[in-house]
């Protein structure tokens, strides 16, 4: 049942949940002048376009055969940023896109598992919408971490005077290392999950889903 669970249920909601993410970020680059994403088929909400070989396929498996929470990440649409109107702030705003569609995600899901509750047949669907809520949580809190190639890093780049956001962009070459240093340790679900479990408490209504 469990593997049932999480090969038919988990998965495609990940599946759904970070194409949705990818989709945003297409959009929003779109919107700002740059239709990069959109001329190669990545502006489209089909999950097949968007498909990593080791984020969305390998990973997914290994987490769902070893037992491991179902996670994952969606190829990266690709953004020009001299195709931009103002590429300092709009590469800012295109990553704060993913991130935020993430969280309304989350907010749909909350809504819902407020309808559901009061209705015996819709029960059923509860689990659905709480592993909907807590992943899409967890996906926008991630990415918003300020370590390259994440979302977060176009954020604070778009943030720092330009001389700092030079320096800082400096790190880029070694932001996947620091990333899964910070993973395998802990110390990066150390300083999100708080985070991620006062979100739950507040837009799931305070249920102990994690």
């Amino acid at each position: 049942m469990d593997l049932f669970y999480k090969l038919f249920i988990q998965f495609p909601i990940l599946l759904f949940s970070i194409t949705i993410h990818e989709f945003a970020h297409g959009f929003m680059s779109n919107k700002l002048g740059d239709d990069t994403g959109s001329v190669m088929g990545r502006l489209t909400l089909n999950p097949m376009a968007h498909i990593d070989l080791i984020g969305t396929i390998i990973l997914p498996l290994i987490s769902i055969v070893t037992g491991a929470p179902v996670f994952g990440w969606a190829k990266p649409v690709p953004i020009n940023p001299y195709r931009l109107n103002n590429p300092k702030r709009d590469m800012m705003l295109i990553g704060l896109a993913g991130p935020a569609s993430n969280m309304l995600m989350a907010l749909l899901a909350g809504l819902i598992i407020k309808l559901v509750t009061f209705s015996d047949s819709f029960a059923f669907a509860s689990p659905i919408f709480q592993y909907l809520l807590v992943l899409n949580i967890i996906l926008a809190i991630f990415n918003l971490v300020p370590i390259p190639p994440l979302d977060g890093s176009h954020i604070i780049t778009g943030l720092l005077p330009s001389h700092w956001a030079r320096e800082y962009e400096k790190i880029g070459p070694y932001g996947f290392f620091i990333i899964i240093f910070l993973l395998m340790s802990g110390i990066l679900w150390n300083i999100l999950g708080p985070i991620v479990v006062i979100l739950l408490k507040w837009i799931g209504g305070g249920q102990p889903y994690v």
